[in-house]
């Protein structure tokens, strides 16, 4: 064995004196070239040196004297490189090569202060190496992982070959840690890895022109040399406990050092896969050693940008363009919620969702207590990632909703921005979301000024409407005028046929709706709501036979025998309104027809025509808003207004179905129904 031994540390001087020579031919006057001839003059005498302790020569320790030595010449040539120096007045100057070297120092001469002048205490020594080579393996994976693609073509091999060393040194010095002496089987076989790296370091460098490369940090390069020297030192500790329990345990020290060992590095395995573990380090160094990914500063003045150039017509639009394209995706919407459980989709870029978003209740739940943003992704993948939500995952992704991002207005949540992610696009890390966080409060603002412009429009515009009005007061007086005369007539005409009494009482009628139309008028305001219980197939039934004086005629599909808490007359006008809209978009050979039934508790009236039906632009734009209106001077184009105003302030909401040519489906829903 000892043969062998030496004959590899003789291989290995033989190699290295081949290089040396190699070096001096080549010339190189640079603080590379001077870095690597000493670190391979160190390696030279440390194999021969080793060579000759094999014979018996002289003590092992001063072959680890030079190790120590070369150690730490192959690591001043690392940073070197890594830092790009070029002179000897750089290298001394530099931070990083001083903190290394100062480090070290101290450690080398505790350590070996210790080995020389205190008995059996050889382990501090091996231990000092054991950081030493660690350390080394570090600043090589650091250099690689750094390095630009056309550079990593030329240092492979002397990561290869260094990384090799460094490794078997690193598992021979654990090993002679925990037992307190070298096992020399392996530092026979020492020689042999040694000579095996020269060729590969001179192919590095032959590569390398004047040994510098262009390197940059990233922060998964820093992420995995950060695992890396976490599992080093954890491996260290452990060797460490090993070595106690070992001395402490007597014959079955031993035994239960190995045991101890084995489970330690199962736990270290475990730990390193944990995805917990690895997003909590990974988020550690962003935050504290980089730079933010996003210049906030940039973002902020983009999305103002944005903001001036949006389409001031459709904010909801605007808003969900921004959002998407500050994690440049091309998919999102923003839902409003009308009332819990109820959400209206009020834009959709590139995106198709159900008209029925109740699922998102539980969301709504969440947020409001939370405030979080929701990568439905992370919840399907992640357990406990957001403790208390509970969805049914499969429905969100076949809406293609991935993150979920709450908007509030003052504390309260309003509504949702939902976001489709590309495939090859990760989960949401802490920066996208502060990211999306700010966005959202900055046009949580946005919509809110510009829906309190809209209902500022909307009151001048019905403060336009009370003003016409007021002209409307003389018209309506004379007619009341006239009205009352041909009633104060019909005493005389009591002999006519019976029909004509029919007409005066239907005059009289008309006289008084319109007194009261005028009290409002006068008054400026509407007469308050009075909520009652009422029979809904009745209040149907009466409204269709005032209705069907007019062609065509409403026809009742279904009909049910409820009643339901509502305002009596507003609630009768609505249909009314609704039934006459839907005669008038029907010719004389058409159908209208009127469908009941209850669905989870709420009321759901359809009124349905064979009409000439609605495009969706209209739909959108125009079909509910106020003043807005196809009937010329016969109309005021606030009858669909108030009937989804209405409906909505209830508590329901309106759904408006249409196809061109074809027809039109007005639904009603309207909550808290009671049986009879």
């Amino acid at each position: 064995m000892e043969v062998i031994g030496t004959s590899g540390y003789f291989l290995a001087a033989c190699a290295y004196l081949i290089f040396i020579l190699l070096l001096l031919a080549a010339g190189n006057k640079a603080l590379s070239g001077r870095l690597i001839l000493f670190t391979a003059v160190l390696t030279l005498f440390s194999t021969l040196m080793a060579a000759f302790h094999s014979l018996g020569s002289y003590s092992l320790i001063f072959v680890l004297a030079i190790e120590t030595f070369k150690l730490a010449a192959w690591s001043v040539l690392i940073l070197s490189t890594q830092e790009n120096l070029q002179n000897v007045k750089a290298l001394v100057s530099n931070k990083k090569v001083k903190q290394y070297l100062l480090i070290w120092a101290v450690l080398s001469l505790g350590c070996w202060g210790m080995a020389l002048y205190v008995p059996d205490s050889t382990k501090y020594l091996f231990s000092l190496f054991l950081l030493l080579n660690l350390w080394l393996l570090v600043l090589l994976e650091q250099l690689y992982r750094n390095a630009d693609v056309k550079v990593k073509w030329a240092l492979w091999s002397l990561v290869i070959a260094l990384g090799m060393i460094t490794v078997f040194d690193f598992v021979l010095f654990a090993q002679a840690a925990m037992v307190n002496q070298l096992d020399f089987s392996y530092w026979y076989a020492r020689g042999f890895i040694i000579a095996i790296g020269m060729p590969l370091i001179l192919i590095s460098t032959r590569r390398i022109k004047d040994w510098s490369v262009n390197v940059f940090v990233s922060r998964e390069v820093v992420f995995y040399s950060s695992m890396l020297l976490i599992s080093g030192i954890y491996l260290l500790l452990l060797a460490l406990a090993g070595y106690v329990i070992n001395y402490v345990g007597g014959a079955w020290g031993e035994v239960i050092s190995i045991a101890f060992i084995i489970l330690g590095g199962s736990v270290l395995a475990a730990l390193l896969i944990t995805e917990k573990l690895r997003r909590e380090v990974k988020v550690f160094i962003t935050k504290h050693f980089f730079a933010n990914k996003y210049d906030y500063r940039a973002e902020w003045l983009k999305s103002i940008e944005q903001l001036e150039i949006g389409a001031s017509d459709d904010f909801y639009q605007t808003a969900t363009q921004i959002i998407c394209s500050s994690l440049n995706i091309h998919q999102g919407a923003l839902v409003k919620k009308i009332a819990k459980g109820n959400y209206e989709c009020q834009y959709q870029y590139h995106y198709t969702l159900a008209a029925q978003l109740h699922y998102l209740t539980e969301v709504d739940d969440f947020c409001q207590q939370h405030g979080w943003i929701i990568d439905v992704r992370e919840l399907a993948i992640v357990e406990k990632s957001y403790p208390g939500l509970s969805i049914d995952y499969e429905q969100f992704n076949s809406q293609n909703i991935d993150i979920i991002i709450p908007i509030f207005m003052k504390k309260e949540v309003y509504g949702f921005f939902l976001l489709a992610m590309p495939e090859d696009q990760g989960l949401l890390n802490f920066e996208d979301r502060d990211l999306l966080f700010a966005l959202s409060k900055q046009l949580s603002n946005y919509l809110s000024l510009n829906e309190a412009n809209a209902r500022i429009a909307e009151s001048k515009q019905f403060d336009a409407f009370n003003r016409m009005s007021a002209f409307l007061v003389h018209d309506l007086k004379n007619i009341q005028a006239q009205l009352g005369l041909i009633n104060s007539n019909a005493i005389r005409h009591r002999n006519n046929p019976a029909f004509i009494d029919d007409v005066f009482e239907t005059i009289e009628s008309a006289n008084e709706r319109l007194d009261k139309v005028l009290n409002q008028l006068r008054n400026k305001q509407v007469a308050e709501s009075e909520k009652k219980k009422i029979n809904i197939a009745e209040v149907i039934r009466q409204v269709i036979s005032q209705r069907n004086i007019q062609l065509p005629t409403v026809s009742i599909e279904t009909l049910i025998d409820s009643t339901i808490e509502i305002d009596l007359e507003t609630f009768s006008s609505v249909l009314n309104h609704l039934l006459q809209n839907a005669q008038e978009a029907t010719n004389e050979n058409g159908w209208v027809k009127i469908n009941t039934e209850i669905i989870e508790g709420n009321l759901h009236i359809a009124i349905i025509d064979n009409g000439c039906g609605m495009s969706a632009d209209f739909i959108k734009q125009r079909l509910f808003k106020p003043f807005d209106t196809t009937k010329g001077n016969a109309g005021m184009g606030i009858g669909v207004y108030e009937a989804k105003q209405f409906i909505e302030s209830i508590g329901g909401n309106m759904q408006v179905t249409s196809f061109e040519n074809k027809g039109t489906i007005f639904t009603l829903n309207i909550p808290t129904i009671t049986k009879d």
